[in-house]
């Protein structure tokens, strides 16, 4: 027996007419018909009596009926299951980001997230270089860039500006250090080639290009460290700088040297419940820190 048919009976014994059941099923009345006759043919019996009135269940067509309500009603509450489960944050989302924007935006973040959706398996990648990143099929992937890939999917979160910053024990041995006018005078922390997606390159090119003193590191995370412990000076996204106690500020914010940070998804699992509510929860926290990501005061 045709599935179809107990909708079909279900919707003649509802409306009682050839017309009323085709408003129920979305069809004409003379697809009713022919389907009323195809499905009485097809087993041999007579589910409706038919007369001016409408249309009367016959003992066969109230057994049918009977079976077509309970059919009814039980995928009607299938389809909440499912809906139910499809909105429920549970199951892996994995997330990408930098090491330093882990430690320093992310971790509070995600420790909030987990209290709040336990069913949630996060699990989180990190790198030095965020070019690696896009090649681990996170489902959600942080990062700092200013022209994103038309095909990439995601939501902007600020700008993330830079400053040179040294440590207080730096600025105590170089009292006459002259950041703006005599850069060469002072000992600078670098990127080196690989670390090409940092932002500052012109900065660097304009204002170091006769510095000679210089420790190259290939992370973000060194340059942090490196000047942290007073080696030098370093130019250091501000919501890094601002957030460590041994770091001064030596600098406006680097007018044109700033970076977008976007929070990709990723186009085959972007409509699963979980990855679109951990998103939307990242999203929100994150843009609650843009004034910490987009330093615009003087020092």
């Amino acid at each position: 027996m045709d599935w179809d048919y107990l909708r079909y009976i279900h919707a003649l014994a509802i409306g009682g007419t050839l017309a009323k059941a085709g408003e129920i099923l979305g069809v004409h009345q003379t697809t009713v018909l022919r389907r009323l006759d195809q499905m009485e043919e097809s087993l041999g019996v007579q589910f409706f009596e038919r007369n001016r009135d409408g249309l009367q269940l016959t003992p066969v067509g109230e057994t049918a009926f009977r079976e077509a309500a309970r059919l009814s009603t039980e995928m009607e509450n299938l389809e909440r299951k499912l809906v139910g489960q499809d909105s429920a944050p549970v199951g892996k989302v994995r997330l990408a980001a930098e090491d330093p924007m882990m430690n320093e935006l992310l971790s509070p973040i995600l420790a909030e997230l987990v209290r709040e959706f336990p069913d949630i398996e996060l699990e989180v990648l990190t790198d030095n270089d965020v070019a690696n990143l896009s090649h681990r099929e996170a489902d959600l992937t942080l990062r700092p860039e200013n022209k994103p890939q038309a095909t990439l999917e995601g939501e902007r979160i600020a700008a993330i500006e830079s400053a040179v910053y040294g440590s207080a024990r730096y600025c105590r041995r170089n009292r006459n250090m002259d950041v703006e006018n005599q850069p060469e005078g002072c000992i600078w922390i670098l990127p080196d080639e690989t670390f090409s997606h940092l932002a500052t390159g012109r900065w660097y090119r304009k204002h170091l290009k006769n510095v000679s003193s210089v420790i190259r590191c290939n992370s973000l995370q060194s340059m942090h460290a490196l000047a942290r412990a007073g080696a030098g000076l370093a130019v250091l996204p501000c919501y890094l700088g601002e957030s460590t106690r041994e770091l001064r500020r030596l600098s406006d914010p680097l007018e044109g040297e700033s970076v977008d940070l976007w929070l990709h998804v990723n186009q085959d699992t972007q409509q699963m419940a979980r990855v679109r509510i951990v998103m939307e929860y990242l999203v929100d926290r994150l843009k609650s820190l843009e004034s910490v990501i987009e330093i615009s005061t003087t020092f």
